[in-house]
């Protein structure tokens, strides 16, 4: 007798083939059957009514390291029907934060992954592992190790090159992180303190992943107008190390690069794979980002460490040489200079004389202050210890487009964790606004298409090959909905509200979610 029995849906299956009618059964925690089930007894026995079943979603690219051990977790994601998400990226991972300078490192992370849990602390990624599966888990949660929090113990926020001992350090974290269970390894190089890496010493402190099929997912050192130079950068890094590359959210930022990079840059991972090289990349489905406020600032201003740069940003001698290389700069991702102030909100504010600017674009803060608004963000960053957040209109429509349209991208979220203020939509909405929008309201996507994105495709990238597909022996995670119910609820304004539509979503083979409702199964498993 199967546990369950769903009859008559619309499977996709998360291989890409078009949806067949059959009926699907689970038996303890996997799929036990797929077909002409109905002469079966089950002991419970879900009508499908033609609803659509999938493999439970996956989203390789969230920070939410800090988040999974909240109270709350698992419920915004599973409402949009993730069962899976992987933390640890951009080089911005909560494990291994150990040494002298895990202060700094745990301040650097706030805006983007919240504040370390209490009571935990994380030395290794083991450890992290480990207090994590003391915590039930409504979702499965998998780990990369972050190369800037790796050199953020090894040699703090100093730039240059790391010293012999230092490189040692950086070997021998990231080899114990591996060991410990992360399922891959994330670079940031336009965050600090990776971006003080030059391309043979960014491959130095790679070296022992070379030949592993270890997965390195990349947060390319620029995404303005050097971010084709910065993809050549990560193609040599996959040639070299001979192992698997993920390009994180790619997209080329500012208008004057829409329409223009994106082509040259699917031509180059195009003619890297027909290479040989295994080269991939992903997308959000939004034209806005959300990161670190400070990732406005030239990335050298970020060297000491967020205390220094504060100090830096009182003092007039430092801004006046931060403003003009804000003004003029191309060398770096200028976002200043590439979206404009009007289009960078500020979110996550946390002093009280600065609450009424939460989501206010920096020009309407500078008009309110009666400032300039260079001054407007450095004030706010120095008084509140530069530990903002922002969201940051970037991206192209039509280039999102061309990205989804290849069959070797992956659809992420890169949501962020803040512990206070507004958090960007796609935390709550991403998989209903990639179905909504880009399948149902403008046809981007088939659904069959947009399903393998955040679900074989995926699960193959990591080789998890128990998930992202439907077949008997893969994992029961489940999602069956209808999708002319499925919608993004959250705004830019509010975006804090479950997504809707999302009927029944099963975690290792029981309900977490069912008809709409949030059940008591904590399923979840740390991968």
């Amino acid at each position: 007798m199967y546990d369950y029995l769903i009859l008559g849906a619309q499977v996709i299956d998360g291989t890409g083939a078009p949806a067949k009618t059959a009926d699907v059964a689970v038996t303890g925690t996997q799929i036990a059957a797929v077909g002409e089930l109905g002469s079966f007894p089950a002991k419970t026995v879900i009508e499908a009514g033609g609803k659509y079943l999938t493999p439970g979603f996956l989203d390789i690219h969230r920070h939410g390291d800090g988040a999974a051990f909240r109270s709350d977790y698992g419920k915004a994601e599973l409402a949009q029907g993730l069962t899976l998400v992987v933390n640890g990226n951009c080089g911005l991972s909560m494990a291994p934060v150990q040494g002298p300078n895990r202060e700094a490192i745990l301040h650097y992370l706030v805006p983007v992954v919240g504040e370390m849990p209490e009571g935990c602390d994380f030395p290794t990624l083991g450890e992290y592992r480990r207090q994590l599966s003391m915590v039930p888990q409504r979702i499965h949660n998998g780990m990369l190790v972050g190369m800037g929090t790796v050199r953020g113990c090894a040699a703090g926020f100093a730039p240059g090159t790391p010293t012999e001992e230092e490189y040692r350090t950086i070997h021998r974290l990231l080899e114990q992180a591996l060991e410990g269970g992360a399922l891959g390894v994330s670079l940031g190089l336009g965050y600090a303190p990776e971006c003080f890496y030059d391309t043979r010493g960014l491959i130095r402190a790679l070296e022992p992943l070379r030949g592993s099929g270890k997965v390195i997912t990349v947060h390319m050192r620029q995404e303005g107008d050097g971010v084709v130079e910065a993809l050549e950068e990560m193609l040599l890094v996959a040639r070299e190390l001979r192992t698997p590359v993920e390009i994180s959210h790619l997209k080329a930022i500012g208008t004057r690069n829409w329409d223009r990079l994106v082509p040259q840059m699917l031509e180059l991972i195009q003619s890297a794979r027909d290479e040989g090289l295994d080269v991939t990349c992903d997308v959000y489905p939004y034209p806005a980002g959300s990161t670190q406020l400070i990732h406005t600032l030239p990335p050298e201003v970020q060297a000491g460490g967020l205390n220094a740069l504060t100090a830096a940003l009182r003092d007039a001698d430092s801004r006046r040489r931060m403003r003009e290389r804000m003004e003029t700069g191309s060398d770096f991702e200028n976002i200043v200079l590439l979206a404009g102030f009007d289009h960078i909100r500020a979110t996550s504010l946390r002093l009280e004389q600065n609450r009424p600017f939460e989501g206010c674009t920096i020009t309407e803060i500078a008009q309110q202050q009666g400032k300039d608004p260079y001054d407007a963000l450095f004030d706010l960053l120095a008084e509140e210890h530069c530990t903002p957040a922002m969201v940051d209109w970037i991206a192209s429509e039509t280039d999102i487009d061309r990205i989804l349209r290849q069959p070797w991208s992956s659809v992420i979220s890169d949501a962020t964790y803040p512990t206070n203020g507004l958090m960007h939509p796609r935390v709550y909405g991403n998989i209903p606004h990639l179905l909504e929008y880009y399948v149902k309201q403008r046809g981007v996507l088939t659904v069959e298409e947009a399903v393998h994105k955040v679900t074989g495709l995926p699960a193959q990238r990591f080789g998890l090959s128990q998930k992202g597909r439907i077949a008997p022996g893969a994992d029961a995670d489940l999602c069956l909905f209808d999708l002319n119910d499925i919608h993004q609820t959250g705004t830019w304004q509010k975006p804090d509200r479950l997504a809707a539509g999302m009927d029944t979503v099963f975690v290792m083979g029981k309900p977490a979610l069912f008809r709409g409702e949030f059940t008591d199964h904590f399923g979840g498993r740390v991968l």
